[in-house]
């Protein structure tokens, strides 16, 4: 049975086998495979609509859609060169694009929302009419509350119970075991187990590193945070959250809206802040993100 919800500033793409997607100011109706129904939208700007799949593993992406504009599929050839080589640098092996354009009825372009498949989850990007990157978008799932999340959710480590971080003294040993013979040096700070039941850890030896391991143990990928440029070199030391810039922080909401805070670093040299370091789960993907003294965006590491 179809299901329309009427919502404030944000409609919802429903994303499973085939991703569906739907003009936000005209009516259009389209019909899917037998494990889904018909949608059908409102004229109005503002809508959600949400259609069940058989599998129940229907994901919704939020995206506000300004008044008079609409989404249309489009080929990926038809995907700016410079998206193309946004996704290939930071979703290196990223796979199953879907991507719209989003465009007014004289058809003028007001952006582009891209979906991909990155190490098997849904991530999903708005980039702006000249093709830069704006937004990482919010997802949500079936029978999630108004704040994105249920517990035994996908984004269940929403409800700010921090329900992903593990012990390090829980680690399985052959992580332990991992770090003392190929990172002797390594210090272990924090670790967290990913909806697919992998493991994260973030290390520290002269820079930041994020290492992935499987459930059962075995190395994937290690990924540096920080280098040693000026910027970035020196001592390293973990932080709360409130100790972050608020430049920094509003930077964090309005890029990765409901994102998850793991952790957060400062970098000084010689007694001088040099920046900081922020490692965050959005829609289960990870990220650092990385800011200068001053709280200002300077780069990003998409860790797992």
């Amino acid at each position: 049975m179809n299901t329309i919800f009427f919502k404030r500033n944000f409609f919802y793409l429903a994303v499973f086998a085939a991703l569906i997607l739907s003009a936000c100011n005209k009516d259009l109706s389209r019909s899917t495979s037998s494990s889904t129904t018909s949608t059908t939208s409102s004229t109005s700007a503002t809508i959600a609509v949400a259609v069940d799949s058989l599998t129940g593993d229907s994901i919704y992406i939020k995206q506000a859609c300004a008044r008079g504009y609409f989404r249309d599929s489009i080929s990926a050839s038809a995907v700016p060169s410079n998206i193309i080589a946004y996704l290939d640098t930071n979703y290196a092996g990223y796979s199953s694009t879907k991507a719209y354009v989003i465009k007014d009825s004289a058809g003028t372009i007001g952006g582009y929302v891209l979906i991909i498949q990155y190490n098997g989850k849904p991530v999903a990007l708005l980039f702006s009419a000249s093709g830069n990157f704006v937004q990482v978008l919010e997802q949500t799932e079936s029978g999630d509350n108004d704040h994105g999340w249920h517990t035994g959710g996908r984004y269940c480590n929403r409800n700010g119970l921090q329900g992903d971080t593990v012990a390090l003294s829980a680690l399985p040993s052959s992580i332990t075991a991992y770090f003392s013979s190929n990172y002797p040096n390594d210090t272990l700070l924090r670790a967290y187990k990913n909806i697919d039941s992998s493991y994260l850890v973030i290390s520290t030896d002269t820079v930041v590193y994020a290492s992935v391991f499987t459930s059962t143990g075995v190395f994937v990928k290690r990924v540096a945070l920080t280098n040693n440029s000026s910027r970035f070199n020196g001592d390293i030391k973990s932080i709360a959250q409130d100790s972050l810039p608020a430049i920094a922080v509003s930077y964090l909401s309005t890029t990765y809206p409901n994102y998850v805070f793991d952790k957060a670093f400062s970098v000084t040299n010689n007694g001088t802040l040099q920046g900081y370091v922020v490692v965050i789960d959005a829609n289960s993907t990870k990220y650092a993100v990385l800011f200068d003294a001053s709280g200002n965006y300077v780069a990003v590491r998409i860790i797992w």
